[in-house]
Order: structure tokens, then C-alpha cells, then sequence
């Protein structure tokens, strides 16, 4: 954004703000139009600069904008309305925010001279999205909304990112913006290490014997940095939990993915490690195995633990770190690239190898009795189909376990996926990545139940054009919660989802192609016809519900086997 510049006199709040986010490189803003904020939506319509992205559900809308920001790294916006739009868009929001995603969200309110009344949809939306948002705010003058705007993609983007939201009462969208002095300028530069920070760490790393570094989110645009400083002191890197594509997964240093049910001979050279550099991850309860790691009592603690966080707060937050440096992921890494200490060669050959036996399918997949896919089968197959730079935005369920081990992230941004758990964020997901990236394939993965929570963004996917191919895992379960009632009840409840559903049928219902597999062969037939097609495809991949997870069956569970 260059400095001093000054928009044009007249606008009316809703055009001056369009034309800051304009300025400001966003590029979409998805939505449920709402009758609270229709000036603003027109504004962003009538121009040729950004997209308005109209959506089937608040939810799929903020899913879009999340995929969008995290795939770029600068936000996309979102807009819903009063109390039911923005509840909707709430679970897509607080998933920005545990994924250090930048969002600017805008959220319809009352009237102004109705504030406070419990008017139509009234909802104090400071107050509710204050806790998952890094700033919420409402306006209550038009000629503030500009200014407000403006520091809302500043917080968004700066330390460690996330989404803001403001909420404007719907008669100030219309009304004259005022004199709008000058838009800000270009941000200050992103901290990195002092000197002595620097060689400090690198003295550490280089005299370590088995040094290992957990990269995260905050290192996913530093990758080339990220690799350098990995072979300047050959030291094995692990991916924090869904940042899988961080580094790529066939260089001999990769140590695997901290995620859930992570193998334990995976683990290994994380419990020998005698030097851990934690970078641009904030030691999630998943990716420290339930805070295990790091822990009083294991050795790796004994050994120091260093952490370097664009956030001060997280730095040294989960435990205690040997040292601490508040930089920017990209700049320290480059720094310890530079850095003129190296270290001696370290064979992780075997530490690679292990993780390595975790991502090979079970040979028996491929013959699976029952008239049902094995989940392994469907990943091995997708593997053997789609290009390497192939975009894979995943949901949450059990299913994911067999992505997260088989499939191999060798390319850069090629992973959107929610650290915060939720369902229903692949196939919004999908979409969005697609209007990002027009010319790479783009693959859903989802499980039934999370495929009817947001599918009908199938048809926002048909509407604007954009192919993407959503892969469904059908088991007819909830499976996680299956897995963890058969593991500590005993039995299951109210997990069955009735089925098999026609989600082929559903699929074509919207617009989109759909096609049934019921053996490997079926699916990978399908899956070719779905990457040279011009419309969205639906697989609707018939999986084994009893294949719960990479090691167990939900009967095994249960007892009954």
C-alpha cells in the first residue's frame, strides 16, 4: 500500500472502505448477503478490482476467507449479518484464530438509533467475538469506518496474524465517509535476530549431537530458509500438527508430523534430541502430544529447548525454553542460513525411514473384503493420480488420519487444513483455494458428515466456474467420537448417520458431477475423469466404518473381534 495516499472526496462510507481494501491488495470478499450491510456489498460489486464471493452459508463463507488468507497470507474479508449471519460465520472465525489465519470480518448491526434495545437480531457483536478474534469493534460513525478498517488489516497482519472483526450499524454503510486523511503506508519490518541471538543459536545447534527442529505455521512462507538452515546443521525437522507442507516431506532430514495418534517410532528422535529449536509454532496441546512434549522428566527438556515466535506471548508459554527470540520466522531462519558456524554431518537416515514405514498403506487395502473401500486404498490411489503441487484442503475426522500419513507433501502451499478441529472446512475450502489458484488441481477431503454440513458450496463451486474435485470418505459414522466411545464407554451413541447416502446424487443435484466407488479401481477411474472435467466432481468414496484409524478397527474396540 503506498504511503500518503488519499482517497477521493464524496465516497460514502461503504465505497471509501471498498476502495481501502482495494488498495489494500484484498482481492475477495465472501458472503450471505444481508440487508444490514447492502451498501457495502454493492460497493464491492460494482468493482473490477475485487470479487463478492455470494455463498450457500455464513459458515462456508468463512471458511472461504480462511483458506484464502492462510493459501496468500493476507486476508480475504467476510461479511454476515446481526445475530444469525454472524453465529453462522463464528466457527470460521475462531478457526482463523487458532490458525493464526489474517481475516477482516464485517458484521451487519442494528440501526444505530436501535443499539442496545435487543432490536431484530441483536446481538452485542463486540462482546461475542471478542474472544475469537485478535480485535473487535463497533463503529458509530461513518466517517470512522475508513480509520477503523485500515487498523483492523493492520492487526490482522502484524505479530502473529489473525482475524479482526468490526461491526457496523446498518444505517452508517450509506451515509458520506467525511474527509479521509491518508491511508497508512507500508508496515515496519517484521523483527529478526540480533547478532548474538543469532550466533548463540547457531553455537547450540552446531554442538548438539541429535538436534531436531519443530517448524509451524509461522515458517510455512520461509521454506527455502527453512531447508537451508536444516542442512547447515543437519539437524531433522518435524511439521507441526496440519502444517505438513512446511518442508518438504521427501528431503532425507524430514522426521514426520506431529498430529493425532502420531506413531511412536515416529517420536523417536524427538525423545533423543538433545537440542530443540521450536520455530514459528506455538506448542499446541496437539502438536506437544497432549503437552508431553515438552514436559517435566523427559529428556529433551534436559537437553534445552529454544523457541523463536513472531508473538512474545507464546514464546516460552507452554513450558520453559532454554532461550526465547521474538522474530519473524522468515528473517531469523534467514539469519541462522547465513550464519557462518556449520555443523558436523548427522545420519537421520533411520529416523526418516521410520516415519517413512508410517505413510506406506496396508498391503491388504487394496483387497478389502466387504463391498467397502479401505481408507488407505483410497489415499494410496490418490497418491498414484494427482499431480505433486496438487492443493489437498482437509476436515476433521478420522478419516484424515490416512491423509495425514499418506499423503506426501513435496510442494509448498499444497495444505489447508484446520488446526482448530472443525468439520465442514474442506469443501468451502476448496473453493476459495480454486479462485486463488485457477490453474492447480484442487482436492477436498472430507468425511460424510462433514460434507453435509457445508456441500451445498458444491453449487457456489458450479456458479463461478471453478472445478475443484471433493473426494468424500463415506462410513456412514462420526467416526472420531465413534473411536472415543469404543475406546472409553465401551459402546457407542449417536454416532450412526444413516446411510449409504446418495452423495453422488446429491452432488448432481447442485449442478456439480458426481460419481459412486465402491473399489479402488472405480475410484481412481473416477478420480482421473474428475481432473480432466470443466465442472466441481463429488466422489462419494464408500469407505469401511470399521477401519476407524491407521491402527485399530472399531470392532477390535469394542471387543468384538
Amino acid at each position: 500500500m503506498p504511503p500518503e495516499t488519499t482517497l477521493p472526496s464524496g465516497p460514502t462510507a461503504a465505497e471509501a472502505v471498498a476502495e481501502l481494501l482495494a488498495a489494500a491488495h484484498v482481492r475477495r470478499c465472501y458472503t450471505v448477503p444481508g440487508e444490514s450491510f447492502l451498501e457495502l456489498a454493492d460497493a464491492i460489486d460494482r468493482r473490477s478490482d475485487m470479487q463478492l464471493v455470494s455463498t450457500r452459508h455464513e459458515g462456508g463463507a468463512g471458511f472461504m476467507a480462511e483458506a484464502e488468507g492462510k493459501l496468500i497470507g493476507f486476508p480475504a474479508a467476510a461479511a454476515a449479518t446481526r445475530g444469525p449471519g454472524a453465529s453462522n460465520l463464528a466457527v470460521a472465525v475462531h478457526t482463523a484464530r487458532q490458525d493464526s489465519t489474517p481475516m477482516i470480518v464485517f458484521l451487519g448491526q442494528v440501526e444505530s438509533d436501535r443499539l442496545g434495545r435487543e432490536a431484530f437480531q441483536e446481538v452485542d457483536l463486540t462482546a461475542f467475538y471478542a474472544p475469537i478474534t485478535k480485535w473487535s469493534t463497533t463503529v458509530t460513525r461513518a466517517d470512522r469506518l475508513v480509520e477503523a478498517t485500515a487498523r483492523g488489516l493492520r492487526i490482522a497482519t502484524s505479530g502473529r496474524p489473525g482475524p479482526v472483526a468490526i461491526a457496523v450499524p446498518g444505517d452508517l454503510w450509506g451515509q458520506p465517509a467525511g474527509v479521509v486523511g491518508p491511508l497508512p503506508g507500508t508496515f515496519p519490518p517484521r523483527p529478526s535476530l540480533a547478532e548474538e541471538e543469532r550466533d548463540r543459536l547457531a553455537r547450540w545447534l552446531a554442538g548438539a549431537e541429535r538436534p531436531v527442529i519443530i517448524a509451524g505455521g509461522g515458517a510455512r512462507g520461509a521454506r527455502e530458509e527453512l531447508v537451508r538452515v536444516a542442512e547447515r546443521f543437519q539437524a531433522g525437522v518435524y511439521a507441526s500438527w496440519r502444517r505438513q507442507d512446511v518442508f518438504p516431506n521427501d528431503h532425507p532430514l524430514y522426521l514426520g508430523h506431529l498430529g493425532l495418534g502420531c506413531p511412536p517410532q515416529v517420536l523417536g528422535a524427538l525423545e533423543e534430541a538433545d537440542a530443540v529449536l521450536v520455530v514459528g509454532c506455538r506448542l499446541s496441546e496437539v502438536t506437544t502430544q497432549a503437552y508431553r512434549f515438552p514436559a517435566p522428566g523427559v529428556r529433551v527438556v534436559d537437553s534445552r529447548v529454544a523457541q523463536i515466535d513472531i508473538d512474545p506471548d507464546q514464546v516460552g508459554a507452554v513450558a520453559g525454553v532454554w532461550t526465547g527470540a521474538v522474530a519473524d520466522a522468515r528473517r531469523a531462519l534467514e539469519a541462522l542460513a547465513a550464519s557462518p558456524t556449520t555443523a558436523m554431518y548427522r545420519d537421520f537416515a533411520p529416523a526418516h525411514a521410520a516415519w517413512e514405514e508410517t505413510t506406506v498403506p496396508d498391503p491388504a487395502a487394496a483387497s478389502h473384503p466387504g463391498g467397502r473401500l479401505h481408507p488407505w486404498a483410497v489415499v494410496e490411489r490418490m497418491r498414484t493420480v494427482l499431480p505433486r503441487d496438487t492443493v489437498l484442503t482437509n476436515d476433521a475426522g478420522n478419516f484424515a488420519a490416512f491423509l495425514h500419513r499418506g499423503w506426501r507433501f513435496t510442494e509448498p502451499r499444497t495444505q489447508l487444513a484446520p488446526t482448530s478441529g472443525a468439520m465442514g472446512y474442506a469443501v468451502p475450502a476448496a473453493v476459495a483455494a480454486k479462485l486463488v489458484e485457477p490453474h492447480r488441481t484442487v482436492v477436498a477431503a472430507v468425511g460424510d458428515g462433514g460434507a453435509l454440513m457445508t456441500g451445498q458450496e458444491l453449487e457456489t463451486a458450479v456458479r463461478l466456474r471453478v472445478p475443484v474435485v471433493v473426494v468424500v470418505f463415506q462410513n456412514g459414522l462420526y467416526g472420531t467420537i465413534a473411536m472415543h466411545q469404543a475406546k472409553e464407554m465401551g459402546r457407542t451413541a449417536a454416532v450412526d448417520i444413516s446411510g449409504p447416502l446418495d452423495l453422488a446424487g446429491y452432488a448432481r443435484s447442485l449442478g456439480a458431477r458426481g460419481a459412486t466407488a465402491h473399489t479402488p479401481e472405480e475410484f481412481e477411474k473416477a478420480l482421473t475423469e474428475a481432473l480432466e472435467a470443466d465442472l466441481p466432481t463429488l466422489i462419494d468414496a464408500r469407505t469401511d466404518p470399521d477401519v476407524i484409524s491407521p491402527g485399530a478397527t472399531l470392532s477390535g474396540l469394542l471387543g468384538e473381534d
